[in-house]
C-alpha cells in the first residue's frame, strides 16, 4: 500500500523517522571529504525548510558553513548554526538580503574571512505567491523577481567574482554555484505565474553561467523540487484550496489540494520531504557531480519527467 500525506505534521514525523541519529553520531559516514580538504558553502535561505535540510546535510559532509537568511529570521539563523555546529564542523550565520547585491557580497566578505575560501554558494531563498494572473500588480511582479531571479544573479555573480580572485577553483577540483529552481520551471502552475516565470529565468541563469564560468572550472546547476512539505506549500495548498473552494463552492480544507495533487500527479504517491532535496544538493554540491554543469535536476517523486 502506498502511503499518504496530507499535513505537514506527518511530513515532518516521516522526516524525523528517517534521521533517529544526532549529526555529530551520523559525522563518521561522510568525514572522508573533511579529512582530505577543507570545503565551505554559502547557503542562502537557510533558516527553516529546504535550506535548513540542506545546511544540515552539508554540515553531515563535512563543510563549514555560512547560514544566511533575513533579519526577520534571525531566531532560525542562529539555531540552525547550533545545530550544524554540533555536526564538529565550523558555522556561522549572516544576515541578508539577497535581492540586494552589496549585501550579497557582504555575507560572502564575512563567510571568506571567518571560514575559509569559497568553495560552493548554494542560492536557495526565494518566495511565492498564489495569485492569478489578472490581479498581479506591478509590485507583486517585481517582489517575486527581485527575490527570485536578482537574488539568484547576485549570488552567482558575487560568488564568481569571489572563486576567481582567490584562483582556488581547478579543474581536478571545480567549485559549486547551485541555486533553487522549481518544476514549475518545466511547467508552470495555475495561479503561480510569475513564480514559474521566476523559476524559469533561474534554469535560463544557471545554463548561460554554466556556459561562461567552465573556463574558470566553476560548475553551476540548479535542483527543482516538487511539492514539498514547507511552509512555503502550506500558503500553496492554502490559496489553491480557496480558489478551489471558490470555484465550486464548497468549502475546501487545508490540506486537501495537495492532497489531490499527491494522487494525480506524483509518481511515487508521497509528498517530498526536505531531506530528499538536500540529498540532491549534497551531490551537487560534492565532487562526485564534477562532470554535471548547466542542468536543472528534477527531484519531485516523478511529477516532471525530462
Amino acid at each position: 500500500m502506498v502511503a499518504r500525506f496530507t499535513s505537514r505534521a506527518a511530513w515532518q514525523a516521516v522526516a524525523s523517522a528517517t534521521i533517529p541519529r544526532s549529526l555529530a553520531q551520523t559525522r563518521g559516514f561522510a568525514s572522508t571529504l573533511q579529512r582530505e580538504e577543507k570545503r565551505t558553502a554559502i547557503i542562502t535561505g537557510a533558516s527553516r525548510g529546504i535550506g535548513k535540510s540542506i545546511a544540515l546535510r552539508l554540515a553531515r559532509d563535512g563543510y563549514d558553513l555560512c547560514i544566511n537568511d533575513v533579519e526577520a529570521n534571525k531566531q532560525g539563523i542562529d539555531d540552525v548554526v547550533s545545530q550544524v555546529k554540533s555536526a564538529g564542523v565550523n558555522a556561522i550565520g549572516a544576515v541578508g538580503d539577497v535581492s540586494d547585491l552589496s549585501q550579497v557580497e557582504a555575507v560572502i566578505q564575512k563567510s571568506v574571512k571567518k571560514l575559509g575560501p569559497l568553495n560552493t554558494m548554494i542560492a536557495n531563498a526565494g518566495i511565492a505567491q498564489v495569485k492569478p494572473l489578472l490581479d498581479l500588480t506591478t509590485e507583486d511582479f517585481e517582489r517575486m523577481f527581485r527575490i527570485n531571479v536578482f537574488g539568484v544573479q547576485n549570488c552567482y555573480s558575487a560568488a564568481a567574482r569571489q572563486i576567481i580572485s582567490q584562483g582556488n577553483a581547478t579543474a581536478e577540483a571545480p567549485c559549486k554555484m547551485i541555486a533553487a529552481a522549481s518544476i514549475v520551471a518545466f511547467k508552470p502552475f495555475a495561479l503561480l505565474s510569475h513564480y514559474s516565470a521566476s523559476k524559469w529565468a533561474v534554469r535560463g541563469l544557471t545554463q548561460a553561467y554554466a556556459m561562461e564560468m567552465a573556463e574558470h572550472h566553476i560548475t553551476v546547476n540548479s535542483y527543482a523540487p516538487g511539492i514539498v512539505g514547507t511552509a512555503m506549500w502550506d500558503l500553496i495548498d492554502e490559496e489553491l484550496g480557496k480558489k478551489r473552494g471558490n470555484d465550486l463552492g464548497q468549502v475546501i480544507k487545508k490540506g486537501e489540494t495537495i492532497k489531490k495533487y499527491t494522487d494525480e500527479l506524483i509518481a511515487l504517491g508521497r509528498v517530498s520531504v526536505p531531506e530528499d532535496v538536500a540529498k540532491l544538493v549534497s551531490f551537487l554540491a560534492s565532487h562526485d557531480s564534477d562532470y554535471v554543469t548547466g542542468q536543472c535536476q528534477v527531484v519531485d517523486g516523478g511529477i516532471i519527467f525530462t
